[in-house]
């Protein structure tokens, strides 16, 4: 039985406030990464609170939650990989990011001693975390006395009693990952990455042995275990050289799957995906690959144009369609019995994600969560309670529990500052509109609560980054998004009108919108939703067609300087958060190997793609924001686009956060970010700032 949305009022006894600051719509902590307990009653989570980043945890029956780790300061030092130990009762986890290519774990606060990347436990039953070695992707041994993770690429263990001393595990050739224990514990299985090519690998604990299954010119990837521990199912994707990031992919070498043989180490396909749709393989949120109690094997595969669940025996056979429809999967978990899995999508609520439950062989899926909220990161125990985070368009994404599958709560009552506004949001409205060349975009309009008749107002177009995402009609489940969902309901209570653009490469609406002919680098054909969607502001009654901004982050920034590049006329000001302005400097950041100079067609277009080959015309002012140790989007983006339109007389304003990475880790860095943005349009899309200016045709 479905469950509808409850808990997403506002506490008892919070007044609606009439008005409010950025400082107070960021109060709300950010909940993410549920777990669940392989035995007993218990639930683990990450929450974010105004940068202090904490574990937080909910025993059964009662499931009230609360904080397992005590850490205070907005220090950037983020957490993940939260795992439970065999019996339960221990926690694991990573404390602080990854490192850049010279191998700098982020340091944001500057800090003259800088902070590691490390690993972590704390017990259900009291004490302090304690910390166990510098690594990352930490697993528990089985017989839960000890920690496996990786380090460096390589594997290593290191127990929890006695003295934390880390140790070598194995050592293997390129680089490990996706560690994964057999059930009985005696083998653990991991993907042998080698750039161009990458290996199952299969360690034997009591031999102290390894050997590599099955191995191939390709790429293997996301092994997982037979029940009784004799086979190993994984995904084969061909390589192919040629591919280079921000360009359409609607077709490649069809992928497959195949099962071995641990004993022989001797594989062979269980299916393979068609030609056409589908043969490029795109994933899920989760694991790709899921061995059921029934034999089966599901994976998703988009065969009709949509990312889907299908299942396929692990003998071999013909893949079977779980889950029908136009709509698409994407938080994905498997049921502790192995029975069924337990996924997000947006069925029947194309810019929403809610629960839905499916096992092969059932007529369709079993939808879990219903109405006008968000949920997503399903969690499930054995005895059928599962756990969600879950938003709304007014509240902000937090931890829910529904006890025996039944009766949803929050896992903590009254989660929500006294300081949030949460009377005072707004509830965006879906919109659709069509480009120029006919495709359909999807957005959600925020207005302003007292607009008045007649009135004119300033207005905003927001683009997300990715391009891979989707803004949904409610806070997101991203903590990024989840962050510039806060912008713009500021903006629209400052008196804007806000539309955000899920424009064409976004996902949420099948394999040809997210893999748009000629988007990014090979055309650009998403500026055609930009402008269609500043002509759509420019043709309201309540917009004033002369003081339409623009404001997005990385690929988001991407659209607002292009925008600001190629129709100053239409649009009056920017926002533009570590924007892509030149595609061959971004594309070589993702591919070290690429050379422009080899690839002279791809590179001509991905420059004629890009802000910099439209400079010339770009007459509107702008704020650029960027943070000088962005691993995404180089800095020297934004210092050689301050260069050119410095060059030209364009008015630049600049926000520069020292060894900040792309996506802010200090909370007091987003606040100022925005607190600069907001500042910025109301000066420049202001009643005077824009007198006399033309609107757009």
């Amino acid at each position: 039985m479905a469950l509808g949305a409850v808990g997403l009022l506002a506490p008892a006894g919070l007044a609606a406030q009439a008005t409010y600051s950025l400082e107070d719509i960021l109060t709300a902590p950010f909940s993410t990464d549920v777990v669940a307990s392989p035995v007993g009653a218990a639930l683990a989570w990450i929450r974010y609170d105004r940068g202090a980043r904490n574990v937080w945890v909910a025993e059964g029956p009662g499931f009230e939650g609360r904080p397992l780790t005590e850490w205070a300061v907005d220090d950037g030092q983020d957490l993940a990989s939260l795992a439970f130990s065999p019996d339960g009762r221990r926690l694991v986890f990573v404390r602080g990011g990854g490192p850049n290519r010279a191998g700098e774990i982020p340091n944001p606060t500057s800090s003259p001693e800088p902070p590691e990347r490390a690993i972590w436990w704390s017990s259900l039953d009291g004490g302090l975390p304690q910390r166990l070695a510098e690594g990352a992707s930490p697993t528990f041994a089985p017989d839960g006395r000890s920690v496996v993770f990786l380090q460096r690429g390589q594997v290593y263990t290191v127990p929890l009693d006695g003295d934390p001393v880390a140790r070598p595990l194995l050592r293997v050739r390129g680089s490990a990952r996706s560690l994964t224990w057999s059930p009985d514990g005696s083998r653990l299985a991991f993907v042998s990455d080698r750039d161009d090519h990458a290996f199952i690998g299969v360690f034997h604990l009591p031999t102290g042995s390894l050997r590599y299954l099955d191995p191939s010119l390709d790429r293997d990837g996301s092994p997982v275990w037979s029940a009784d521990g004799t086979r190993i199912a994984f995904i084969r994707i061909p390589n192919e050289r040629s591919r280079l990031p921000f360009s359409p992919l609607r077709t490649a070498l069809p992928w497959s799957i195949r099962v071995a043989d641990l004993e022989s180490g001797r594989g062979r396909e269980v299916w393979r995906a068609a030609e056409g749709r589908g043969s490029a393989f795109h994933g899920v949120s989760g694991d790709a690959l899921l061995w059921m109690a029934s034999d089966h094997l599901v994976f998703p595969w988009e065969r009709d144009g949509w990312v889907h669940l299908y299942a396929v025996p692990a003998s071999g056979g013909e893949a079977t369609l779980m889950t029908p429809g136009d709509f698409e999967v994407e938080h994905v978990i498997q049921t502790p019995d192995r029975a069924a899995v337990i996924y997000s999508s947006n069925q029947d609520d194309i810019d929403r994600r809610h629960l839905w439950r499916v096992a092969p062989g059932d007529a369709g899926p079993t939808a879990l969560t219903t109405g006008t909220g968000i949920e997503w990161g399903p969690a499930a125990l054995a005895d059928g309670t599962f756990a969600f985070l879950a938003s709304d368009a007014r509240t902000p994404a937090h931890a829910e529990v529904a006890p025996g599958g039944r009766d949803r709560r929050p896992l903590v009552a009254g989660f929500m500052p006294p300081e949030f506004p949460h009377g005072s949001l707004v509830t965006p409205e879906p919109v659709t509109f069509e480009a120029e060349d006919g495709v359909r975009v999807h957005g959600q309009l925020f207005l302003p609560r007292e607009a008045r008749a007649g009135e004119r107002r300033p207005a905003v177009l927001f683009f997300h980054g990715g391009s891979r995402r989707q803004m949904l009609l409610g806070w997101h489940y991203l903590r990024y998004y989840h962050n510039t969902y806060a912008l713009n309901q500021y903006l629209a209570s400052r008196g804007y009108v806000v539309l955000s653009v899920n424009y064409r490469s976004g996902t949420g609406y099948g394999l040809e919108f997210r893999e748009a002919l000629d988007y990014g680098a090979r055309g650009a054909s998403e500026y055609r939703d930009v402008v269609a969607a500043g002509r759509l502001l420019a043709g309201r009654a309540d917009v004033d067609p002369a003081r339409i901004g623009l404001w997005g982050g990385s690929y988001g920034g991407y659209l607002t300087a292009l925008g600001l590049a190629r129709n100053s006329d239409m649009f009056a000001a920017g926002v533009d958060v570590h924007g892509v302005h030149d595609w061959n400097v971004v594309v070589r950041n993702f591919v070290p190997s690429y050379d422009a100079a080899a690839r002279e067609e791809f590179a001509r277009l991905a420059y004629a793609s890009s802000p910099m080959s439209w400079i010339d015309g770009w007459r509107s002012p702008v704020l650029l924001i960027h943070g000088d140790d962005d691993r995404n989007v180089p800095f020297s983006e934004s210092v050689d686009l301050f260069e050119a339109l410095r060059r030209r007389g364009v008015e630049v304003e600049q926000l520069v956060f020292p060894d900040e990475v792309h996506g802010f880790l200090l909370h007091r860095n987003w606040l100022a970010a925005f607190e600069a943005a907001a500042d910025f349009l109301d000066r420049r899309l202001g009643a005077t700032a824009t007198a006399g200016r033309e609107g757009p045709p």
